[in-house]
């Protein structure tokens, strides 16, 4: 009963995002097929819950009669009066609209090579029904199912679809249906609290800082806010006590937040002095502001990069220049790359809202604003870039809680990373009050299921983006490989997710 109750708080968070269809009526993007059709699924809540969820799909050799069938059942069971709704309903007629070749389990680069397999397989792990209606398709999926961990969750009972598996009789009498073991999985991922997960995720992630860059640097600082300073110190022992820190390149010069986190938490002078030289990067000789912070490289990710580490050296050292200087960046940089529908492109090479290329934006300038004074003339503006960024993300975030690898682009995956950095910048808004609860937290409830269920109980992760520079087309970023793995930059930012749900900063 533990697991159904569980169950049925996702459901609700699902129903209650959904304002354009109807009260019952779900819609997902499945994902894209190579040729970038959109894969669609369409759901219906049961009347009461907790109750099972039977997911129907065909199509998977392209359009079929069963896809119409499949299509039939969906609008029979929608006609229902909403008491008699026993179970939960998926339905996905068209899983491949290509009818590219499958191979499940899929194997390849996601979602580069095998598109659709990969596509099909982790979308059914991530929602875990508890049995799959199968059109009689000769894909391999069926025995996949069943045989093998889908997506790492665990097996789905499979049935076929048939004049008897296709009616509503049938649907009532799977009220009673037990949990897959893919939704015993997704259950127990979803039972941790903020605080489980991040100290989970730092048995995995924030040992290793042999390079000084936020990759890493995340975990660290993750670790650090869970108390493990300690442990910590060894690992910048190294920098603490030997010369000057090369920064040259973005990504150093972001890692130098461990130094400021550090020093701010400790007192440490020589933490304090590497983080101001990373900030005094900014000045020329003479102590004059530079046009912009160096080695932004026209990227959006300098938002982050260079905006809050300015800032939190201003406030250790009370010398205002850093935050004339980060109101200077953020000014420079949105001029560059902010378009007129309020995201941000992720360089000028191309016009494409890349997920996380609006992800350090908004967590950039959520950190910065944490640590800027209120009185400082540059405050107001800096909110305001803050407040636009979050509402214009907002109509973008998906059914689950979800931002896609590339934001506006229907059917690109929902890319985990992004996800769990827009979630901190959610939660830091709530908390000092930049945002309203009564919009936010239902999305940011979503957000944290949704991060929960796509983080194992091992620290692998469902849909990373792969690191990206600039790239020249919606192409190029389209096909950025998803990873399905350990991955260092995912560990530290939902560690530090977990961190903020658990309130562990103040």
């Amino acid at each position: 009963m533990k697991n159904r109750i569980q169950y049925a708080s996702i459901w609700l968070l699902l129903v209650s995002h959904i304002a354009t269809v109807a009260a019952q009526d779900l819609e997902w993007d499945v994902g894209l097929s190579a040729n970038r059709t959109v894969i669609h699924a369409r759901g219906i809540r049961a009347s009461s819950q907790p109750a099972p969820t039977v997911l129907y799909l065909a199509g998977l050799n392209g359009e079929t009669v069963e896809s119409e069938r499949v299509r039939s059942i969906f609008s029979a069971y929608s006609q229902l009066k909403e008491q008699d709704r026993p179970v939960n309903l998926i339905t996905i007629p068209l899983a491949n609209p290509d009818a590219e070749g499958l191979r499940f389990p899929p194997d390849g680069n996601a979602y580069a090579e095998n598109t659709t397999s990969n596509v099909i397989w982790r979308w059914l792990g991530v929602h875990a029904p508890d049995v799959i209606i199968l059109a009689d398709e000769e894909s391999g999926l069926a025995s996949a199912l069943q045989s093998e961990s889908v997506a790492a969750f665990g097996a789905i009972p499979v049935q076929r679809l048939s004049a008897t598996t296709s009616t509503i009789e049938y649907l009532r009498g799977m009220s009673t249906l037990e949990p897959s073991a893919a939704r015993i999985e997704l259950e127990r991922r979803l039972n941790r609290s903020p605080e489980q997960l991040a100290r989970q995720l730092a048995e995995i992630y924030g040992h290793d800082f042999s390079s000084p860059a936020y990759v890493p640097g995340m975990g660290l600082i993750g670790r650090m806010r869970l108390g493990e300073i300690e442990d910590i110190e060894t690992l910048l022992q190294p920098y603490l006590t030997e010369g000057a820190i090369d920064v040259s390149n973005a990504s150093i010069l972001a890692g130098q937040l461990v130094f400021a986190e550090h020093a701010e938490r400790t007192g440490n002078a020589r933490s304090l002095q590497l983080a101001i030289n990373a900030a005094d990067l900014a000045f020329d000789a003479a102590g004059n502001m530079l046009e912009a912070m160096p080695m932004h490289s026209e990227m959006s990710d300098s938002l982050f990069m260079a905006t809050p580490l300015l800032v939190k050296v201003g406030k250790l050292t009370g010398n205002p220049k850093y935050f004339d200087m980060a109101a200077r960046h953020v000014e420079f940089m949105r001029a560059l790359l902010l378009r007129d529908d309020g995201l941000y492109r992720h360089s000028p090479l191309a016009d494409v809202a890349w997920g996380r290329g609006n992800a350090f934006p908004a967590l950039g300038l959520a950190l910065s604003l944490s640590d800027f004074p209120e009185t400082h003339p540059a405050f107001p503006a800096l909110k305001q870039a803050y407040l636009q960024q979050m509402e214009t993300l907002r109509p973008f975030v998906d059914a689950e809680g979800m931002w896609h690898e590339v934001i506006d682009y229907p059917g690109s995956f929902a890319e985990l990373s992004a996800t769990a950095m827009i979630g901190i910048a959610i939660k830091r808004g709530i908390d000092r009050g930049w945002l309203s609860s009564v919009i936010y937290q239902p999305i940011l409830d979503r957000t944290w299921n949704a991060v929960l269920t796509r983080t194992s109980m091992d620290g692998v992760f469902i849909d990373v983006c792969t690191s990206t520079g600039k790239l020249q087309s919606l192409d190029a970023y389209l096909d950025r490989l998803a990873i399905f793995d350990l991955d260092d930059r995912a560990g530290g930012m939902v560690m530090n997710f977990a961190n903020e749900m658990a309130s562990t900063i103040k």
